[in-house]
């Protein structure tokens, strides 16, 4: 359960910021797109490892006295800024694939800014950017694991705890984990190959 919270709650947290933060990379105006590359860049060059670590250990130190932020929360904000920093990279490769006429034609009847993204070009980047930010979740859920250096027993931290007991031989609990996360994994693979399908039988094979 702890490990499904781990993926699902970062998860949708990284998913509209990396929306966000695709859009800012393309924005007209400099600052936004300054301030969204730098975020991207920086999550991106940094290990999950160290986000984990340093968000567990060194931001309690640098907070406010009587200020606390629960230590499930502060993993589970650092897995999403650095999963929503590769995230904006899928979904920016979803809006470059678009052709920039259609935008314009939105434009051109009347639409703005936010109902143009909202109703034209974000429903198709997202099912041009599904398969990369599938991937991206699928890294998560693995990711997920890290957390075991700032002792939050996930699942792989429950196997490790439980090879403690004589009654289990050292490699049993390895594979029972190591089955759950590949048949984890691999539906959701199939999941979003199946979810590709339907939207491109929907937009006629395009």
């Amino acid at each position: 359960m702890l490990t499904l919270f781990l993926a699902i709650y970062a998860g949708l947290i990284a998913v509209p910021l990396g929306i966000l933060l695709a859009l800012g990379r393309r924005s007209r105006l400099p600052l936004i797109r300054f301030a969204s590359v730098v975020f991207i860049e920086f999550w991106r060059g940094v290990p999950i490892i160290t986000v984990i670590f340093l968000a567990s250990l060194l931001l309690p130190l640098i907070m406010p006295t009587g200020f606390n932020v629960d230590r499930l929360a502060r993993a589970v904000i650092g897995l999403a800024f650095v999963i929503a920093a590769y995230m904006a990279e899928a979904v920016r490769g979803g809006l470059q694939a678009l052709p920039d006429g259609q935008a314009e034609a939105s434009q051109a009847l009347g639409l703005g800014y936010w109902r143009t993204m909202r109703l034209i070009v974000l429903p198709q980047a997202l099912r041009i950017a599904l398969p990369a930010m599938t991937n991206e979740f699928i890294a998560l859920f693995k990711n997920t694991t890290l957390v075991l250096i700032v002792s939050i027993f996930d699942l792989l931290g429950i196997a490790q705890a439980v090879l403690a007991d004589p009654a289990w031989v050292d490699m049993e609990a390895y594979v029972f984990a190591g089955a759950i996360y590949w048949f984890s994994c691999f539906g959701l693979s199939q999941w979003s190959r199946l979810k590709e399908k339907r939207l491109q039988a929907a937009y006629g094979g395009r």
